[in-house]
């Protein structure tokens, strides 16, 4: 999501939890309610092992800015005023049908920072405690395992991923730093090769998480890992909140950072919701997107 989601979104009362949406597309326009949107969509029944289902979910502003960039500290950060309630729900609904998250050694450099918040776990907070009991109603386990996309291999481990009795892997590619592979395995933790350089490659971490059994795979890894899978012809459903607001700013993030694409990176609009006025006084769209062939 956006680069990535943090504790900095309200809590959802019952009045916002009866909030609606207005469905642009597909026709007709129709009112809609915000809770239960994406639950519906039961992507947890989408992927197989044969075949993974990966999407992932970005939240942008208009000129494309999913984050901006510390000139002090070089360290990226999602602005709080780009951030909602409403937009924080429809990605846990997403993190709830997940059975594995990837993410990246950034972010958990900057939780460890406290720059950004732990977005690890489903239940953990009071907008998203139904949510973690919906998941396991649904015969999903009460946690998604994690997997840690890192070429340097150096990175904090957070706590709070045993304490949920997660599953937890680190990618990385072949060509990585034996010496930093042999110290995380030291430590009881499985790493997989993923990738011919040092780099995470997207077929081949779909490949690997397929192989072990993992079905739904949901990126919250931000847009190298985007790029990675899109390029790799993995992506299966793009989620994007678009919101209504221009942030500027001369050092930033956007969704893909590599060179041009080409058709591969073609996609067909699945859905489209707006809201008119979010909790940041400005309106927003909820997209899916997915493959165009």
């Amino acid at each position: 999501m956006g680069d990535d989601k943090s504790a900095q979104y309200t809590t959802l009362t019952g009045t916002e939890m009866k909030k609606t949406l207005l469905r642009l597309y597909p026709p007709p326009t129709l009112e809609v309610p915000l809770k239960g949107l994406y639950l519906a969509h039961r992507l947890h029944e989408s992927g197989s092992p044969e075949r993974p289902f990966v999407y992932a979910n970005f939240l942008t502003s208009l000129d494309g800015r999913i984050a901006l960039e510390d000139s002090a500290t070089g360290l990226t950060y999602l602005p709080k005023n780009l951030t909602t309630a409403d937009d924080f729900r429809l990605f846990m609904e997403l993190h709830a049908q997940a059975d594995c998250l990837i993410t990246h050694g950034g972010y958990l450099r900057a939780l460890e920072a406290q720059h950004l918040g732990n977005i690890l776990q489903i239940g953990a907070t009071d907008a998203s405690r139904e949510l973690a009991e919906w998941r396991v109603g649904q015969g999903l386990k009460p946690q998604p395992a994690v997997v840690i996309a890192s070429a340097s291999l150096d990175f904090p481990m957070p706590s709070s991923i045993k304490a949920h009795d997660q599953p937890c892997y680190i990618a990385t590619g072949e060509g990585a730093d034996p010496k930093r592979v042999k110290a995380w395995e030291q430590q009881g933790y499985t790493v997989l090769p993923a990738g011919q350089g040092t780099m995470v490659e997207g077929d081949a971490l779909v490949q690997t998480l397929g192989r072990l059994g993992y079905r739904t795979l949901y990126l919250i890894a931000g847009p190298n890992m985007l790029d990675t899978m899109v390029r790799a012809g993995r992506l299966s459903r793009l989620y994007q909140t678009i919101s209504h607001q221009l942030l500027g700013g001369e050092a930033f993030r956007t969704l893909v950072p590599g060179p041009v694409i080409g058709p591969i990176g073609h996609l067909r609009l699945r859905t489209l919701y707006y809201d008119r006025l979010s909790q940041n006084g400005v309106g927003q769209w909820f997209a899916q997107f997915e493959n165009a062939d």
